[in-house]
């Protein structure tokens, strides 16, 4: 019995020494603000929650990695948003359908392509990473509404094969 008490006095001197190597270095404190709404939002003159159907492409223009097809534009019609004036952008965000590379995999048929977002001056949107808030892509407001155009193309990531294309991406507007 002897044995076993000394035993945990030696657990317990050992875990409070090991508390106290785990000391507090600083404190981070966090702000945000929760708006009532932001904007409402109709992806190319529909609702939020919409299909950008891009054009049928031949296997073969996506023969080798890096090569892009389909190039197919859409816009986020901003109305009644909660601030007249100011800038804002679409901050795609990271998900499942979204992989390391900040494209879109493809969950379709076809193989050896994922899709590519891009701004309206064209280059690469990275999803879900944080480049699109250090320098986004913006829209000025006027009188409480603006329309952000993006475009999504088939990026081949090995020669294509055929089938079918599909992905998702969530997004949300973010007021600068």
């Amino acid at each position: 019995m002897k044995k076993v008490s000394m035993v945990a006095m030696g657990l317990l001197l050992a875990a409070a020494q090991v508390s106290a190597a785990e000391a507090s270095d600083g404190t981070i404190n966090f702000t945000g603000t929760i708006a009532s709404q932001t904007c409402t939002v109709s992806v190319n003159g529909g609702s939020s929650t919409a299909t950008v159907t891009l054009p049928k492409v031949a296997a073969g223009v996506l023969n080798a990695a890096g090569a892009v097809a389909g190039n197919t534009r859409f816009t986020l019609a901003l109305s009644d948003c909660s601030a007249t004036t100011g800038d804002v952008y679409a901050y795609f965000e990271q998900g499942a359908g979204v992989n390391a590379n900040g494209r879109l995999t493809n969950t379709g048929t076809a193989t050896g392509v994922d899709l590519q977002l891009l701004d309206s001056a064209n280059n690469a949107i990275n999803a879900g990473s944080t480049e699109q808030s250090t320098a986004p892509a913006t829209v000025a407001l006027t009188a409480g509404a603006g329309t952000l155009s993006y475009s999504a193309q088939y990026y081949a990531t090995a020669a294509a094969e055929a089938g079918t294309v599909a992905s998702t991406v969530n997004y949300s507007i973010n007021y600068l």
